[in-house]
């Protein structure tokens, strides 16, 4: 018997006397005998010690040597996999990872992120503004001073006593910011949380999202309102029939409500459009002269419209959702729904 050939019977036979009870002594079974510095590695470097007559019986045997040791490895693990030894560590080590579950955005996430989208390939950019507002940016800058009847159209959450600082009740107020700070032609998009004292039901809530816009350039007209929503309705829905009623909003003048067909019933009646077959989605109209000259620009030469709409009334048109109020439970169930959505 040649050296190196005693050298592998010795090796498989200390091998065979290794014992394996558990996890751990399988983990250096594995060590000694098959890692990168084992016992098979170091007879693998006699190879070159081997006469060169030998050496394709030397490679035929340490093969032969690894495949078996590599064949009581598994057995062993696989032993120790079903043991019923309530004692023995139960643990594949080499188990692939266990898929995780993957978060999904919130259907106000993606509508937000849409519309934003939308308004951006004509021009309009994000402006933001902070939630906790005081009374000059919230409704006094937006022709609602402290005595106009107007300010009860909006519950407010005051926060001090003197009513100075509060919660805001629409976006505006980032807009005001704007036209303060930031030079003219304007076109931005003001999204963001609101917060107004209401009754909490299937088509309200005191919380809400909005996004507003606003345009101000020398020769705006209402026109340009129009084919601006238009164009958004036709990129959103997919339609464009979409309607404007006369109303009324401190800040703008003319002022008009949009409406859009209800596509949550097909315009035949429904809890969401009041049986109406329209749903209101926001307001809009031109900016009225006295806002601009309270924030220091000139009426005279600029004119501008403004339009604000609510995010989760347009995600239940577009979901056809009719309960407001699944946006805020945090149902798994309702969640899931939008897994498919980016």
């Amino acid at each position: 018997m040649t050296s190196w050939n005693k050298e592998i019977e010795d090796l498989r036979q200390i091998i065979n006397q290794f014992e394996v009870k558990d996890a751990s002594s399988l983990e250096a079974f594995r060590i000694a005998f098959l890692g990168t510095k084992g016992k098979l590695k170091d007879v693998m470097q006699l190879m070159k010690e081997v006469p060169n007559e030998e050496k394709k019986i030397f490679g035929q045997a340490v093969n032969e040597l690894k495949s078996f040791t590599e064949s009581l490895f598994e057995n062993y693990k696989t032993n120790l996999g079903t043991s019923s030894n309530p004692k023995s560590l139960n643990i594949d080590f080499w188990a692939t990872a266990t898929k995780q579950n993957l978060g999904v955005r919130h259907p106000i996430s993606l509508v937000r992120n849409e519309i934003i989208q939308i308004f951006s390939k004509i021009g309009f950019v994000v402006a933001e503004g902070p939630e906790i507002e005081d009374d000059w940016h919230n409704f006094t800058a937006l022709n609602t001073p402290k005595d106009h009847p107007a300010r009860d159209m909006q519950d407010t959450f005051f926060l001090t006593e003197d009513k100075e600082f509060l919660l805001r009740t629409h976006t505006s107020s980032a807009q005001i910011r704007a036209m303060e700070h930031q030079n003219l032609p304007l076109r931005i998009l003001t999204p963001g949380r609101v917060f107004r004292n209401e009754t909490i039901s299937a088509r309200a809530h005191c919380t809400f999202h909005q996004v507003e816009g606003l345009y101000i350039d020398e020769g705006v007209s209402f026109a340009d309102l129009k084919q601006c929503i238009y164009y958004f309705a036709k990129e959103m829905f997919g339609s464009e029939n979409v309607r404007f009623r006369p109303s009324f909003f401190p800040f703008t003048e003319p002022s008009a409500e949009i409406d859009i067909s209800c596509f949550i019933c097909n315009q035949k009646g429904c809890n969401v459009c009041k049986k109406s077959g329209w749903v209101e989605i926001g307001g809009s109209g031109m900016v009225d002269p006295n806002v601009l000259k309270n924030c220091k620009l000139d009426s005279n030469k600029y004119s501008g419209f403004a339009f604000g709409m609510g995010i989760e009334r347009i995600a239940m048109l577009k979901y056809q959702i009719n309960d407001i109020r699944l946006f805020w439970q945090n149902d798994i169930r309702f969640l899931n729904q939008f897994k498919a959505a980016f």
